[in-house]
C-alpha cells in the first residue's frame, strides 16, 4: 500500500496558546480543534512556524502533539512538524509523532547550520524521516524563514530514491511556477501542499487540492467559498472572494504576523495569550487598530454572513 495520500481541503497551521506567564496552555487545545472542525478544516499542522514550534522545548512540542492528536484523531488529518536545528532532535520528534498517532510528519531544513546542497538537504531529511518510517514524510519548503532555498523539483527527484516514506512537500513560497512543476511531477505522484494563503486561488488554478495556511485558523470559511466558486466554474465570484482574502492578509501583515493572528483569534473568543520571545504580543494600541481595520473591510460581517462584499470604503 502506498504511503502517499493526496490531501484535499484546508489544513490549519495551528497556533500554540500560551498562558500569560508564557507556559503552554494545553487545556485550550481541544477547544481549538473543535473550532477548526466547525469551520470546515480537513486537517491540522502541529507545531509549525505559526505554532511557534522552534520556540518550544522538545517536551512541550511532544505534549502539544499528543493533546491535539487525542482531541481530533479520526476527524482531522494530523501532520506534526518535527523540524529542529538538531537533526537528532528532529528524529526524536518524528519517532514520538509516530508513537502518538500522527497521520504524517514534516520538517523544515536546518536553519542554523544550513544544508550546503540539494543532496545534503535530502540526506538531512532522510535521517529525520527514518525516525518514523510508518508515516508519510513531507519536506517543508519555507525559505523566507529558514534562509535556505533550493530547487524543490531537484529535491523531489533525489528524495524519492532515498526516503522510503517520502510523500510530498509543504510548499510555502511564492514561486508558483516551481510549485506547479512539483505538483505535476510524474503525473502528480506526490502530495504537494500549498502554503501561501494569499495565493490560494492561483494555486487552485494550477491544480492544488490540499493547502496549509495560518489564516485558516480563523478564516477557513472565506477560502472554502473561494474553492466553492472555483470548482463551480464561477471564476469572477471566486476572484471577488479571493480579493477579500488578500485584503485581509494585507491588513494582518502590517503587524507582526503571528502575534497579529493570535490577536484575531482573541477577537473571536480564543485568548491565545502572548508569544515566545523574540516574538511579542501586539501592544493594546495595535490590537485596537487591527480590530478597526478588520471591521472596516467587513471581516466580522463576512464571518456572520458567509459572503464577501466590496461595499466598504
Amino acid at each position: 500500500m502506498s504511503i502517499i495520500q493526496h490531501t484535499d481541503g484546508l489544513i490549519a497551521a495551528l497556533f500554540t496558546p500560551l498562558h500569560p506567564d508564557g507556559s503552554v496552555h494545553y487545556e485550550l487545545l481541544p477547544a481549538l480543534v473543535e473550532h477548526l472542525i466547525t469551520n470546515g478544516n480537513s486537517g491540522i499542522f502541529i507545531c509549525g512556524s505559526n505554532g511557534e514550534g522552534p520556540n518550544l522545548t522538545l517536551e512541550e512540542r511532544m505534549r502539544v502533539a499528543e493533546t491535539v492528536i487525542t482531541a481530533g484523531k479520526g476527524r482531522l488529518r494530523m501532520i506534526v512538524h518535527v523540524g529542529h536545528a538538531s537533526i537528532a532532535e528532529a528524529r526524536k520528534l518524528a519517532r514520538h509523532a509516530q508513537e502518538a498517532g500522527a497521520d504524517a510528519i514534516s520538517s523544515v531544513a536546518a536553519f542554523y547550520f544550513k544544508p550546503t546542497s540539494v543532496q545534503n538537504l535530502a540526506d538531512c531529511m532522510t535521517d529525520i524521516a527514518a525516525g518514523a518510517l510508518e508515516l508519510p514524510f513531507y519536506y517543508y519548503h519555507i525559505p523566507s524563514l529558514t534562509g535556505f532555498s533550493v530547487d524543490v523539483l531537484d529535491f523531489v527527484r533525489i528524495a524519492e530514491k532515498q526516503i522510503p516514506n517520502f510523500a510530498g512537500v509543504k510548499y510555502t513560497a511564492a514561486t508558483l511556477w516551481e510549485y506547479q512543476e512539483c505538483l505535476n511531477y510524474e503525473g502528480g505522484k506526490y502530495d504537494v501542499l500549498y502554503g501561501f494563503d494569499e495565493n490560494h486561488l492561483p494555486a487552485l488554478s494550477m491544480g492544488a487540492k490540499g493547502c496549509i495556511g495560518s489564516t485558516f485558523n480563523f478564516a477557513a470559511p472565506f477560502y472554502l467559498k473561494v474553492r466553492q466558486y472555483f470548482e463551480a466554474g464561477e471564476i469572477e465570484k471566486a476572484r471577488e472572494q479571493m480579493l477579500f482574502c488578500v485584503e485581509m492578509v494585507r491588513v494582518v501583515v502590517q503587524y507582526a504576523p503571528i502575534p497579529a493572528q493570535k490577536a484575531v483569534m482573541k477577537m473571536l473568543g480564543f485568548d491565545m495569550g502572548p508569544c515566545r520571545l523574540p516574538l511579542a504580543a501586539l501592544p493594546d494600541d495595535q490590537y485596537q487598530a487591527l480590530h478597526r481595520q478588520l471591521t472596516d473591510i467587513g471581516f466580522f460581517k463576512f464571518l456572520a454572513t458567509g459572503e464577501a462584499t466590496h461595499d466598504h470604503p
